[in-house]
């Protein structure tokens, strides 16, 4: 078993090695690109998870006419989910087990694009790493605050290797938008942030009184359910984990947070220097149970002064109703530049994705949706009133391509928009966020030593539950 401390040892966990860079992965790639570079040399792709976000993923790299996709690898391969993407690629190798993919084909492919459940991505992610593979893994990278750690680490250990999390947004007009703002002075001083996802999730209608996890049902022929489990305690094949269900459980994924942090404080995160909060906990909990995800949840997140910057409190709430309290001037909630969801649209609701900014800096208040969507000020009259003043900078002429950002790097021409050394550190907040739910409770963070200080059931959550047997050489850098 890894204990924490052994962890800490293999991993070399630090401030410094927490520590995010704000600016480097801006700095050439901002500029104009031609979309005629690199066509005469395409990247050798395996996909692996090629059902629901799988496939938009599929369909996204096809569309940068940039890879050659040599390799598929899916545990339920043939399943209806999965045939629209072994059509698309019909020359491509099939497997069910991504080891025996690097196993047999490893030498035909330069990169992978990881979109397994939550809980699976770190194993294929790690191989792919020590391999010098280039990795694309759909967000969030890990289930545990631990797990981000290696990738981290292996990132730093492996230069020569290209990684990018799939926070598609992070490449967007918001991305350029924050950093140009923050640049320009005009956010500034925040010390607040209220991020939000209030729609229904699958869990939903779920009984909270719950006392086991779900009955066995009978296993698809086309399943290779014990490869699923991968690094995962042991678990009866059900319906209510498979397909995108995994999402709603504990053992599996990370809830509405894991799912739509990284689409919506990413920006906040990284631009405002954020790193690990020092205290997290919940201000509601509605639902709760040892299970799956509360039915409603605000987290608080606590970070400190960095520099000149003041400290952020930053809140989460998720579930149905469950609102911050919007300031005068809001207006109206928009849900643009929101993509399909496991390729259905997102329905709007009464208050969509997105986040509220406060600043000491002029009172301002800014206000945001989720993924590519770009800001305003808020009430309108403060936005006209920076445009008449020429204080609002014009975004850069640029492919806004998640996918070809990580592309354009394996070419050498730009450095990915969210490497695992930066988006690590922002899903190790969400990983904490994930354990106020899962315990129901606050504590203190250690920044430094990278331990909860004064809850040790809830340190022990950092590392959580040992790989099953065969799976322990991932864990070792």
């Amino acid at each position: 078993m890894i204990n924490r401390r052994d962890f800490l040892k293999t991993a070399g966990l630090s401030a410094a090695a927490l520590a995010v860079d704000p600016v480097g992965a801006f700095s050439a790639s901002a500029k104009v690109r031609k979309e005629t570079a690199g066509a005469n040399r395409k990247i050798n792709l395996a996909l692996v998870g090629i059902g629901h976000r799988g496939n938009e993923d599929a369909h996204a790299v096809a569309a940068t006419g940039m890879a050659n996709v040599v390799a598929i690898c899916d545990v339920n391969m043939g399943a209806p989910h999965t045939q629209e993407v072994m059509n698309m690629f019909p020359g491509a190798k099939r497997f069910k087990d991504f080891r025996k993919m690097f196993d047999e084909a490893g030498k035909d492919f330069e990169a992978v694009l990881v979109a397994t459940p939550d809980f699976s991505h770190f194993p294929v992610a790690m191989r792919a790493i020590k391999e010098g593979k280039h990795v694309y893994c759909e967000k969030p990278l890990t289930r545990t605050f631990n797990e981000n750690q290696l990738l981290i680490d292996a990132a730093k250990m492996h230069p020569e290797v290209v990684t990018q999390m799939g926070n598609q947004g992070h490449s967007g007009k918001n991305y350029f938008q924050f950093k140009q703002w923050v640049d320009a002075g005009i956010i500034k001083d925040v010390y607040k942030v209220d991020a939000h996802m209030n729609g229904g999730r699958r869990w939903h209608g779920y009984d909270v009184n719950i006392k086991k996890f779900p009955d066995a049902d009978p296993l698809p022929q086309t399943m290779d359910w014990d490869t699923w489990l991968m690094q995962a305690m042991y678990h009866d094949y059900s319906k209510k984990f498979d397909e995108g269900n995994w999402r709603c459980w504990y053992d599996f994924g990370m809830g509405a947070l894991g799912d739509w942090g990284a689409h919506i404080f990413d920006c906040c995160h990284e631009f405002l220097d954020l790193g690990l909060p020092y205290e997290v906990g919940m201000a509601k909990c509605e639902g709760h149970n040892d299970y799956f995800f509360p039915m409603a949840s605000t987290v608080q997140f606590k970070f400190p002064r960095r520099g000149r910057k003041p400290a952020v409190e930053m809140n989460w709430y998720d579930g149905i109703g469950n609102f911050p309290e919007l300031p005068i001037g809001y207006g109206k909630s928009e849900a643009s530049d929101v993509p399909t969801v496991n390729g259905q649209a997102y329905i709007p609701t009464s208050l969509n994705p997105g986040k509220v900014i406060y600043t000491h800096h002029d009172d301002l208040i800014f206000k945001g949706g989720s993924h590519s969507s770009t800001l305003s000020i808020i009430p309108e009259e403060r936005q006209k009133e920076y445009e008449a003043a020429g204080k609002i900078p014009e975004l850069p002429d640029y492919h806004y391509d998640h996918y070809k950002n990580f592309f354009f790097a394996i070419l050498g021409d730009e450095k990915t928009h969210s490497p695992f050394e930066k988006a690590g550190v922002m899903c190790q907040v969400m990983n904490l966020g994930v354990i106020a739910q899962r315990l129901n409770t606050t504590f203190k963070f250690d920044r430094a030593s990278g331990e909860i200080i004064d809850n040790p059931f809830a340190n022990a959550l950092l590392t959580g539950m040992p790989p099953r047997k065969g799976w322990e050489e991932y864990y070792v850098l």
